[in-house]
């Protein structure tokens, strides 16, 4: 039986000072990996840091800027000595609304943040010889894309054309960097985070209520998934999108429920 133990490994989290990507650092750091959480800023990271008991390191690092993710790889490789794990999670939606009613800058920022940055990490921590093979180990990046990028929704259209795109980028490279390096992403649905909260605040239970398992997500749902798929537990699963969202992509349940009831 595999474990997820990840006992002298290190994990890179970028936008790891709140909601999921602090989760998925508590709980990696719980595995006993190293971890580093990035922020934007220092003071971010640092206070995000320092709610992670373990080895963490915390590091300003803007995740669309190539000489901060060639700096902040430098400096994991320096204080850990490799990189094993790397999480793409930061993300942005500046974009909310209708497709034809965007701009340029926004556009921009929402490919850079949540695709380009994925893409960039990705490439510096493998061309760094940070991120590969190493003690048997396979390296293991995990993508947070969304089931937004399975389906389509109001007004979020641009948000969830760049997670689609992610999820074909994770398949792409799953296969390019196969065997060394295994590529996953994960998807999740409504979780309770700042950035969701246009989508649940107002309406929690009402949203709740029309989900299969009766709630919305919690960042730590999220955690348990990418630790799973960092762990050895996954070593014969690359090139997959994890969805994790209490059922809510099967659609309305209430009325099922109903049908069951009489």
């Amino acid at each position: 039986m595999t474990t997820q133990n990840l006992r002298g490994r290190t994990a890179i989290v970028t936008g790891g000072s709140r909601g999921i990507g602090l989760a998925i650092g508590q709980r990696l750091a719980e595995a006993g990996a190293n971890v580093v959480l990035t922020s934007r800023d220092q003071e971010s990271a640092d206070a995000a840091a320092a709610q992670v008991n373990g080895n963490v390191l915390g590091v300003a690092a803007h995740v669309a800027e190539d000489d901060a993710a060639r700096r902040c790889i430098e400096t994991t490789l320096e204080k850990f000595g490799s990189i094993d794990i790397l999480v793409n999670n930061a993300g942005t939606n500046p974009a909310f609304g209708p497709l034809i009613d965007q701009d340029h800058a926004r556009f921009a920022k929402i490919f850079d943040v949540n695709l380009w940055g994925p893409l960039l990490w990705t490439s510096c921590a493998v061309k760094a010889g940070g991120l590969g093979e190493r003690d048997g180990h396979s390296g293991v990046v995990v993508n947070t894309s969304s089931i937004g990028g399975l389906s389509s929704a109001p007004l979020m259209g641009m948000y969830n054309a760049t997670k689609a795109a992610l999820i074909h980028i994770t398949k792409q490279l799953a296969l390019e960097l196969s065997p060394g390096v295994r590529v996953n992403a994960v998807c999740p649905g409504v979780v309770r985070t700042k950035l969701a909260e246009v989508l649940w605040k107002e309406h929690e239970e009402a949203l709740a209520a029309t989900m299969p398992l009766g709630r919305i997500g919690e960042p730590v749902d999220i955690a348990e998934a990418v630790t799973f798929l960092a762990s050895d537990a996954a070593s014969w699963i690359t090139g997959q999108t994890l969805v994790i969202d209490g059922g809510q992509i099967l659609g309305d349940a209430a009325g099922f429920r109903a049908g069951a009831d009489g």
